[in-house]
C-alpha cells in the first residue's frame, strides 16, 4: 500500500504539471493512468487512500498560488478539493472489478468534476482535465464535445493505458488498440478545426489601468486604481481624435476597476463620467455596488456618455471564504481572517447578455469563466462575443494568472466566440475562436488594447450539450456502480453461507 499510495502522489503532481505555469500537457493520460493503476484491484475501503494521495499531490501543487491569499487558506481548499479524489479512487477500486472498467472509470472521472464544480458552496471547477488543453490539438475538440467531453476522453485514454499495462495476452493488445482508437478519435478535430460563421464586427478597446505598488493589493490605494483606467481611457480617447488609434465601439474596464459603490461615490462617478464623455462610446465597468449594509454585488456595469449607468451583469458565483462567508454566524468569531469580510457579496442569476453598442455581450467576472452555466446560458441566448472581466491583483505573482487565461481561451474554442479579457494588472488579452491569441497586455503595466473583433450567434454543439455530458457520464458511473456492487454482496452472502 506504501508503494501504491508513493505512486499516486507522484501522478498527482504530474497531473498538476500538465497545467500553467508547466504546460506539459501530454502528461493528462499518463498522471490518469497512474491513478487507474494505483487503485486497481484495492477493496473499495481501501481504494480512497491512493485516491487520496492523488488528490494532495495534484492541488496542493496545482492551486499552490492560494498561499497567498493565505497559508491555512490554500491547505483547507486543498485538501477539500483532494477529498474528491479520494471519493474517486473508491470508486475506481470498486469499477476496477467490472468488465469494461476503463469505461466506466472515466465515467466517474467527468462525474466527479461535474459534481465538484458545483458542489459544495457552488463548487471548485479548477483543474478540469480539458483545462489543461490549450494549445494542443485536444483543443480542437472543445467546440464539438465541451469542455466534459473533453475531458471523457482524455481520462478513457488514461484508463486504457492503464489496462494495456496492467493486462496480460488478448486483454493488453485489445486495450492498447482501443487506447490508440480513443487517441485518434480525440485527434480528428484538429483535422478538422471547427468553423464558426461570424456576421459583423465590432472595434473593442481592453483597458489594462495596472495597480499603484507591487500591484498584489488594490485596496491600497483603490481611488488611483480607478484614476489609472480614467487616465488610459482618455489617453485613447486623444490618440482617436488625432487619428492614431482606431475608434472603438465600446471600451472594455476590468473587475474592481472601481471599488467603490459608484452611485454612492461622487468622486467616483464623476471619473468614470468624465472617461465616458472624452471617449464618447459606452463603457462596462467593473464595480462592487453596495446591496445594504450586510451585502454587495460585483457587477459590470454599461456607462453610456451623456446617460450614466444602464445594463448590468453581476457575479454569478462569488468566491465562499473570499467574497462571502458561508455560514457567517458559525464562523465570524472562530476565524480572524474572516474580519477582512464585512459583507456577504450576492450571487447573479443573469442568463441573458448585455446591450453595448448594439452588440449582445456575454459577461464572466473573474472566476465565472471557469463555469460554464452562466457563459451558456448567455451565448444561447444570443450573445454575439464573450468579454472576462477580471481583478487577479492579489494573485499577480502566481501562476493563477496564467491558469485563468488558459481558460479564457479554451471558452474562446468552446462557445465559438472572440473572447476579451479586461483584468487591472494582467494579464489582459482578446483571443479569436480558434484559441489564438491576437493581443496581450504584459502584467503589471499599463495598455489599451483595440482590437475589430468578429460577432457570431451561431451555437456549438458544446454550448449546446451545456452540463449532459458530465450529468450522463455521473449517472453512467452510479448505475455501473450499483451493478457491480449487486453480484460482489451475493458472492459474499454465498461465502458467508458455505462457511455456516
Amino acid at each position: 500500500m506504501l508503494l501504491r499510495t508513493g505512486s499516486a502522489l507522484v501522478a498527482g503532481v504530474l497531473l498538476a504539471l500538465a497545467f500553467e505555469p508547466v504546460g506539459a500537457s501530454f502528461l493528462i493520460p499518463f498522471a490518469v493512468a497512474g491513478f487507474v493503476l494505483t487503485t486497481r484491484g484495492l477493496p473499495a475501503r481501501r481504494g480512497w487512500i491512493p485516491g487520496l494521495a492523488f488528490g494532495i499531490g495534484f492541488c496542493y501543487v496545482l492551486m499552490f498560488w492560494m498561499r497567498v491569499v493565505g497559508i491555512d487558506a490554500w491547505l483547507a481548499l486543498s485538501a477539500l478539493e483532494a477529498s474528491f479524489y479520494a471519493l474517486l479512487g473508491a470508486v475506481a477500486a470498486a469499477l476496477s472489478r467490472l468488465r469494461l472498467a476503463p469505461v466506466w472509470i472515466a465515467c466517474a472521472w467527468v462525474g466527479m468534476e461535474a459534481v465538484r464544480s458545483t458542489w459544495p458552496f457552488g463548487g471548485m471547477p479548477w483543474g478540469r482535465l480539458a483545462f489543461a488543453t490549450a494549445s494542443t490539438p485536444w483543443q480542437e475538440a472543445l467546440p464539438y464535445v465541451g469542455q466534459a467531453g473533453v475531458s471523457l476522453l482524455l481520462a478513457l485514454l488514461g484508463c486504457l493505458l492503464a489496462w494495456a499495462v496492467a493486462t496480460v495476452g488478448r486483454a493488453r493488445v485489445v486495450s492498447a488498440v482501443a487506447a490508440v482508437a480513443v487517441l485518434g478519435v480525440s485527434l480528428v478535430p484538429a483535422l478538422t478545426p471547427y468553423d464558426t460563421p461570424t456576421d459583423g464586427s465590432r472595434s473593442v478597446a481592453v483597458v489594462q489601468g495596472n495597480v499603484p505598488g507591487d500591484g498584489d493589493d488594490i485596496l491600497l490605494d483603490h481611488r488611483q486604481v480607478t484614476r489609472n483606467h480614467v487616465d488610459a481611457t482618455i489617453a485613447l480617447a486623444h490618440k482617436v481624435a488625432a487619428g492614431e488609434e482606431t475608434e472603438p465601439d465600446f471600451v472594455l474596464w476590468p473587475e474592481n476597476s472601481t471599488a467603490v459603490d459608484p452611485f454612492a461615490d461622487t468622486q467616483i462617478n464623476g471619473e468614470i463620467r468624465e472617461a465616458s464623455d472624452a471617449v464618447q462610446r459606452p463603457i462596462l465597468v467593473g464595480a462592487m455596488v453596495d446591496a445594504g449594509a450586510e451585502h454587495v454585488l460585483n457587477q459590470g456595469i454599461v456607462w453610456v456618455p451623456g446617460i450614466g449607468a444602464s445594463d448590468r451583469y453581476t457575479k454569478r458565483h462569488p468566491v465562499p471564504f473570499g467574497e462571502y462567508i458561508p455560514w457567517r454566524s458559525v464562523f465570524r468569531s472562530n476565524f480572524g481572517r474572516l474580519a477582512l469580510i464585512p459583507r456577504d457579496m450576492r450571487s447573479g442569476t443573469r442568463t441573458t447578455p448585455l446591450r453595448i453598442a448594439d452588440t449582445a455581450v456575454a459577461d464572466a467576472i473573474c472566476f465565472d469563466v471557469a463555469y460554464d452555466d452562466g457563459i451558456h446560458a448567455q451565448i444561447r441566448n444570443g450573445a454575439e462575443l464573450l468579454v472576462v472581466q477580471t481583478s487577479n491583483a492579489m494573485f499577480i505573482n502566481t501562476s493563477q494568472i496564467e491558469q485563468q487565461f488558459e481558460i479564457s481561451r479554451l471558452r474562446a474554442l468552446e462557445t465559438g466566440r472572440y473572447v476579451l479579457v479586461a483584468a487591472t494588472n494582467g494579464v489582459s488579452g482578446v483571443v479569436a475562436p480558434d484559441g489564438t491569441v491576437l493581443d496581450r497586455a504584459e502584467p503589471k503595466t499599463q495598455a489599451v488594447l483595440t482590437e475589430d473583433v468578429g460577432l457570431s450567434t451561431a451555437i456549438t454543439p458544446a454550448v449546446w450539450l451545456g452540463p449532459w455530458v458530465g450529468r450522463a457520464c455521473a449517472a453512467v458511473a452510479v448505475v455501473a456502480l450499483c451493478l457491480g456492487l449487486l453480484p460482489y454482496r451475493r458472492r459474499q452472502r454465498r461465502g458467508e453461507e458455505v462457511q455456516a
